[in-house]
């Protein structure tokens, strides 16, 4: 379900110093890299893995990650399928604005729609690289770092993915990585693979 757009009497202001500007200050493109995947899965923990090699090369970066998400810019969503829309509605208009700031930007959300996951697509056209960070439900169970599945399968969490929700995985990523057989510093050197072969490092 969209939300209504309420604002009115807005006009947008370009920039004078644009995206390519600040890319020649940088040293490299910007774009969006979306890890999804199950809980547990290790989105976060490939994400920031994926930052530490990109700083260490000197890349603008930053990484927007679902639980410090939640306790600020959407603390006030919940889980319902409706509030999961909008909460990666958001992600995906700030992850834009660091794409457009010269930053590349890793989310680690879930995401569990795919419509969802198309829109923030959609706004950030051709550098958008999605990233499905593979793993088996079992093998998530197995790891549940946060408790949440013990806790899911007890009953004490509604709409949990993969358990109570559903998770649509990604029908075209640009990249998959299976963290139930790969390291984690195998699955980064496949993602930096990608962003040379896009262009988007020198």
């Amino acid at each position: 379900m969209t939300r209504d757009i309420v604002s009115t009497n807005i006009t947008w202001h370009e920039a004078d110093i644009t995206r390519a500007d600040r890319a020649r200050l940088n040293g490299h493109q910007s774009c969006v890299i979306w890890f999804t995947g199950l809980s547990g899965s290790g989105k976060s923990t490939l994400a920031h893995a994926v930052e530490n090699a990109l700083f260490e090369m000197g890349c603008r970066t930053y990484v927007l990650d679902g639980d410090n998400i939640r306790h600020g810019l959407n603390k006030n969503l919940g889980f319902s399928p409706e509030d999961r829309e909008e909460n990666i509605r958001r992600i995906g208009e700030v992850a834009k604005l660091f794409m457009e700031a010269g930053v590349i930007a890793l989310t680690a959300f879930i995401s569990p729609y795919r419509a969802d996951r198309d829109k923030a697509r959609a706004l950030a056209g051709d550098s958008f690289i999605e990233v499905h960070v593979e793993c088996d439900l079992s093998l998530c169970e197995e790891r549940d770092p946060k408790g949440l599945y013990k806790k899911a399968r007890a009953g004490e969490i509604a709409d949990f993915t993969g358990i109570s929700a559903p998770y649509e995985a990604p029908a075209n990523p640009e990249l998959i990585v299976d963290t139930g057989i790969e390291n984690v510093e195998e699955s980064t050197s496949k993602v930096l693979d990608v962003l040379r072969k896009r262009g988007i490092l020198p």
